[in-house]
């Protein structure tokens, strides 16, 4: 058995290289997702229970990202959820669907009441259930909204999607903090690889958007996959924790803590839909972070200088000069904070 050897973001650093860019403000970060919807940051809220309801997604669209409202509810509790978004002419609101029962219903209720990106949310994007819901969604409102599928992980699974009509291709198969996808099932593939194959059906499908989506533990990783071939990223626990983030405080021994569960753990599953099938995710608590304004200034403020360094002024031109090389552990090591100290009384 001849096996690849397949890396992420961990394993490699981009290459520093001639920059004549004098200050952050010169770079931008904008990016058509669809005709008429630009993100000035290429950041998505990911459509998790407890990271995007209504608020995160406000906070997203005036930062200039895209917040994926989650699907965990009813659909007039999610038409709700959009419309309260979308009434103050917001034109940048995404919500999540699933692939049977009553997604075409639950899709028409949304684009109805504002959403302008509707997700088709699995965790195994590469199915017959997937394609034939795509085919549908495509053929009744691919005209009015833009189409989201995935996840994959493989060019053969994203060039079936574009294939069928997605407008952008989740990227990713158990890479996320709190996914135990490959431990329980022993499938995966790391993200960044999933990335750099699946970018490959821009030969054939230049307009679909890659989104990278799992394993991005910060700003650093973000770059990684832009230069990679994505032209999003999709964060979760990066935003999980955030006064917006769906949930409240809690108060625990002198912390301020929130809920971050990943949709297919035991709890998150008894809450949806009453029952549990495979697990493959878990629920934890996290520090409670403060405004999501501040996580998403920090982050864009790493991607710009991210971009510097490789000389590039835009996400284009990113993808053009990135030059990747691969780091030891011993490397990945002294790329981490490593100061040793000692304080004598």
């Amino acid at each position: 058995m001849d096996l690849e050897t397949l890396l992420t973001f961990d394993d490699i650093l981009l290459l520093p290289q001639y920059s004549d860019i004098k200050s952050r403000s010169e770079v931008t970060l904008s990016s058509k997702i669809s005709e008429g919807i630009e993100l000035r940051v290429p950041i998505i809220a990911s459509p998790m229970d407890t990271v995007c309801g209504t608020t995160m997604s406000k906070k997203m669209a005036e930062f200039g990202g895209l917040g994926i409202i989650h699907r965990y509810n009813s659909i007039d509790k999610q038409v709700a959820m959009v419309s309260e978004a979308s009434d103050d002419g917001n034109k940048t609101v995404g919500a999540a669907i699933g692939i049977t029962g009553d997604y075409l219903h639950r899709a028409r209720e949304l684009i109805s009441a504002g959403a302008s990106v509707l997700c088709l949310d699995v965790a195994h994007g590469d199915h017959l259930l997937m394609h034939v819901a795509l085919h549908n969604l495509k053929d009744k409102y691919g005209h009015l909204v833009h189409l989201m599928a995935g996840n994959i992980a493989t060019y053969t699974g994203a060039y079936a999607l574009a294939q069928l009509g997605a407008s952008s291709i989740r990227v990713g198969i158990g890479g996320g903090s709190i996914c135990s996808t490959r431990i329980q099932t022993g499938h995966g593939m790391p993200t960044l690889a999933s990335v750099i194959d699946c970018a490959r059906i821009k030969d054939k499908f230049p307009d679909v958007k890659i989104i990278a989506d799992g394993g991005i533990k910060n700003s650093g990783d973000i770059v990684k996959a832009l230069a990679a071939g994505a032209d999003f990223v999709m964060v979760g626990s990066l935003l999980a924790g955030a006064a917006e983030a769906p949930g409240d405080v809690i108060h625990q021994m002198g912390k301020k803590l929130k809920s971050y569960r990943g949709m297919a753990s035991k709890d998150a599953q008894m809450d949806w839909r009453g029952n549990v099938s495979s697990l493959e995710g878990i629920a934890t608590v996290i520090p409670y972070k403060g405004p999501v304004i501040d996580i998403l200034q920090g982050l864009e403020n790493g991607i710009r200088s991210g971009l510097s360094y490789s000389g590039a002024r835009n996400l284009n031109e990113l993808k053009e000069n990135a030059e990747f090389v691969r780091q030891t552990q011993s490397g990945l090591a002294e790329s981490n904070t490593h100061i040793k100290w000692r304080y004598d009384a």
